[in-house]
Formats: C-alpha cells, sequence, structure tokens
C-alpha cells in the first residue's frame, strides 16, 4: 500500500482521537479537521477535499437526516404520552425478567431487515430507555444490545441494500443468502447480548449527565433532553410504570394509561409500510424479470405506490401524524405540542451534525483512494481462501467507516478472484459482509447515531459501540470458516 495513504488514515484517526479526548473541541468540529488533515496528507487538491467533505455531508444527511428529525419528534410523543412505557411494560412481560436484553437484540434484529439500522435505532431507542426507567438501570446494556442488534441483520441478511449489492456482483444466490444470512444473525446475537451484558454494567457509571437526566432522572414533562426523550421517573416494576399517564396542568390524570396496541402504531406502521415497500420492489422485479438488484427498471403502478407511503421519510411522517393524533388526548393544547416538538428538533441537532460530518471524513477516505489501495494490498497478498474477500471488507471498513461501502468494494475487489480461490459465491458473499461488521468508530455515521443516543463519550464509546461490533466480527469468524469449507 502507498505509504502516503498509509500516513493519511493514521494521522486522520489520530487527529480524531487527540481533538476528541484532549482539547475543548466537540466531535463535530474534530471531524471536519480530521477530513482536512487525511485529504492534505493523501495528496488530495484543497477544493477537491472542500468538495469531498460537503458532497459527504449532504449525501450522509439527504439520506438519513430528514429520518432522524421524523424519528426523534416520534420518540418526544412516545415518551410524554406514556406509549414508550407501555410498549416497555409488553417487552418485559414477554420476554421476562432478566431477558431485556434479549428483548432489545432481537428486536434490532428484526428491524434492521428491512430499516436502515439509523433510522431504525431512533425509532426504537425509546423503549430502551423505558425499559431503563423502569428498572432503574441497565441502560447500556439495553441501547448495545439494540444496536448491535441491527449491525447483525443490517450487514447480513437482505433486503438490506450491501447484501443485495454483494449478492449481484459475486452472483450469490440470493435466497441462499438470506438463509444463511439469517442463521449467521441467529448464531452471532449471543455474542452480541453477552458483550453488552459484560460490558453496559462497567460503562453505566459513563452516561454523560444529560442522557442520564432524560433516562433516570424527575424531568417535568415536555423539558428538554437529550434524544428527543423528556418524561417523569417511574419506579417500581415494569406493571407500575406509566400508569398515571399524562397530567394537566394541576397534575391529575387525564386518561387511563395507554395500550401496547395503540402505543405500538407509530413505530409498526411506519416499519410494516417500509416492510411492504421493500416485498412490492422485490416481487415486482422478479415479474419483470429485472432480478439484478443494481440494474435500473420502472416499477408498475402498484409498486410505485408501496414505494412512495413505503419510503422512510413518508412512512415516518404517518407515524407522526398517528403519535399526535393517537397517543395525546385530543384536548391536548396545539402550543404544548408545537413546544414538544421544538425540543425534539433541538436535541437532535447535534446528532444531525456529527452524523453529517461522520459522512464527510468517510467520503474524503473513499475519495482519496485510501479505500481502494488497501483492498489491492490485501488481494495482491496470495492469501488463502474465504479469509481474502472478509479481510478486504474488514480492512476497508477500518479505512472509511462504511460498512455497506465496504463489502461491496470487497465483492467488487474479490469478483475476479473467486473461482482461483477456489470459493462458491455464495461463500464468498458472507465473507464479504461479515467482514464489514469490524470495529464501528468515528468515521461510521452510525457509531455516533447509537454513542450519543446512548450518552457516551471518548473511551468509553469506543469500549462500548467499537467493541461490541468487533466482538460480532469476530465471532464471525469460524462461521465464515466454516462456510467456505461447506459451501
Amino acid at each position: 500500500m502507498d505509504l502516503q495513504l498509509l500516513l493519511a488514515l493514521v494521522v486522520g484517526i489520530a487527529t480524531i482521537v487527540v481533538l476528541v479526548l484532549r482539547t475543548r473541541l466537540d466531535a463535530f468540529a474534530a471531524l471536519l479537521i480530521a477530513a482536512l488533515v487525511t485529504g492534505s496528507i493523501a495528496g488530495s487538491a484543497p477544493t477537491d477535499t472542500i468538495t469531498s467533505i460537503t458532497t459527504g455531508f449532504g449525501t450522509t444527511l439527504g439520506s438519513i437526516g430528514i429520518v432522524i428529525g421524523l424519528g426523534v419528534a416520534v420518540g418526544k410523543i412516545l415518551e410524554v404520552s406514556g406509549g414508550a412505557d407501555a410498549l416497555a411494560r409488553a417487552f418485559l412481560k414477554a420476554f421476562g425478567k432478566g431477558r431485556e436484553p434479549w428483548a432489545m437484540g432481537s428486536t434490532g434484529a428484526l428491524v434492521s431487515i428491512p430499516v436502515f439500522c439509523d433510522s431504525g435505532y431512533v425509532i426504537m431507542n425509546p423503549l430502551a430507555r423505558s425499559i431503563a426507567r423502569v428498572k432503574q438501570g441497565g441502560y447500556v446494556t439495553l441501547a448495545l444490545a439494540l444496536g448491535c442488534g441491527m449491525t447483525l441483520t443490517h450487514h447480513l441478511v437482505p433486503p438490506t441494500p450491501g447484501p443485495l449489492g454483494v449478492a449481484g456482483i459475486l452472483g450469490a444466490d440470493l435466497g441462499g443468502l438470506i438463509l444463511v444470512g439469517l442463521a449467521f444473525a441467529l448464531l452471532l446475537l449471543p455474542v452480541v447480548v453477552a458483550y453488552a451484558k459484560w460490558m453496559g454494567p462497567q460503562l453505566e457509571s459513563e452516561v454523560n449527565e444529560e442522557v442520564r437526566r432524560a433516562v433516570y432522572g424527575t424531568v417535568t414533562v415536555g423539558a428538554g433532553s437529550a434524544g428527543g426523550t423528556a418524561t417523569a421517573t417511574a419506579s417500581g416494576d415494569a406493571g407500575d410504570a406509566g400508569d398515571a399517564g399524562p397530567t394537566d396542568e394541576e397534575g391529575r390524570p387525564e386518561r387511563k394509561p395507554l395500550g401496547a396496541g395503540v402505543a405500538s402504531l407509530p413505530l409498526l406502521v411506519p416499519l410494516l409500510l417500509i416492510v411492504l415497500n421493500t416485498a412490492a420492489a422485490a416481487i415486482d422485479r422478479n415479474q419483470q424479470g429485472v432480478l439484478d438488484p443494481n440494474a435500473d427498471y420502472t416499477p408498475s403502478t402498484w409498486a410505485a405506490t408501496l414505494a412512495f407511503i413505503g419510503n422512510p421519510v413518508v412512512a415516518l411522517l404517518i407515524g407522526l401524524v398517528l403519535a399526535v393524533y393517537v397517543l395525546l388526548p385530543r384536548w391536548t393544547p396545539r402550543a404544548k405540542v408545537n413546544n414538544w416538538l421544538a425540543e425534539a428538533a433541538a436535541s437532535a441537532g447535534l446528532i444531525l451534525l456529527i452524523t453529517g460530518a461522520g459522512g464527510a471524513l468517510g467520503q474524503v477516505l473513499r475519495d482519496s483512494g485510501v479505500g481502494d489501495a488497501l483492498a489491492e494490498a490485501i488481494a495482491s497478498t496470495g492469501m488463502p481462501g474465504i479469509l481474502v474477500p472478509f479481510l478486504i471488507a474488514t480492512l476497508v471498513r477500518v479505512a472509511q467507516g462504511s460498512g455497506t461501502v465496504a463489502m461491496i468494494t470487497a465483492a467488487s475487489v474479490s469478483a475476479p478472484l473467486v473461482v482461483g480461490l477456489g470459493l462458491s459465491p455464495l461463500a464468498a458473499a458472507l465473507a464479504c459482509c461479515a467482514g464489514s461488521m469490524v470495529f464501528s468508530y468515528f468515521n461510521d455515521s452510525y457509531f455516533w447515531v447509537v454513542t450519543r443516543f446512548t450518552g457516551l463519550d471518548g473511551i468509553a464509546a469506543l469500549k462500548g459501540w467499537s467493541g461490541i461490533t468487533t466482538a460480532a466480527w469476530a465471532g464471525s469468524i469460524p462461521l465464515v470458516l466454516l462456510a467456505g469449507w461447506v459451501l
């Protein structure tokens, strides 16, 4: 690998670490400075680096920014209405006492099959907060299990975009990839839950004060808080959480507590619409004979309609309307609802900026050629078999942050090598997907979504989120080796 590109990567990462841990600058400024430093050392023209930063920032927020804003707003209404607490009681009852991390990990894995991790985490995080509030502890464990449960299926199971692209590039059987990807996810879920239960208690004291107050502290309904959440402290067991429901100006109950079925509507309806969109596109492509997921096609009228209402932006808008008009009492003053939504938007601001800056850094790393140089260096070593696509995806992920880009890059580089390495396309596809899960950190936008919502910073964020994604990656190695031998 070109030493200049390697130096650019190392210095860029060091810049982030030093600025975040040792200076007064926050992660948003640190990411932008690191992007400038990386581009300069890599030899990119200053104007090209600026273009990469603005493109990466805009592209990232263009795809996830609106969704984060709407998801935070839905979460706010779930919290102040008592809906999130109703769902927390239902989850605790379904999985049983002591199995809350399994509830969060399993739910995350299911939700993330049709939904991007970032969107799904924003939608589901209020549940983790409510369960932690009911139990008065364990929020970090639940948040990590939820986030990494989503990571598993997002990286391993079509119809998420990354695995779909890998299957198309390598010519892997899509049905086989779905089945084996699900098997991988099920086998790795215990690794995720075990790590969350081990590391979570160690990091509970590291949660920043703002998020801690939002999760555990007594906060007047409607008061500002991080991540779009604010509620009164709920103590005792799950059956007592949220029984008082919303109160009027004099503290009197306004209505009976919400049931889990009604409370779930702002979550389930958007998720179902997004799933219908995904399924409709797959069925329509099959009917038209357009089997290549990367090929353009003109959707039928019915598929185009579902694609519109199943777009995450439209689906979450519908969810927000349901939250406001179904969860809140009809006599709730408009000014109060507007205040809640304004507080949600304010709390989402820093998350949006940091998420966009992470995308900017990733774009600089891609445009400077660091990712491609790493992939080519690994492919040229002559490393045997199944570990070649796995390690290409691993190193590209570390270099530029995006798991989807990492697995697509690994598939592109590995495609000419599959026959010579004696691999089946399905085994190679699994290796690309699994290798891309490693060490989510500063240049990954999802890192910032999870850690900001969880309230972890600096070393604690690395121990929690970077650690759990690396544990999932390490757990996949024997599975990848087995796939290379069996498939």
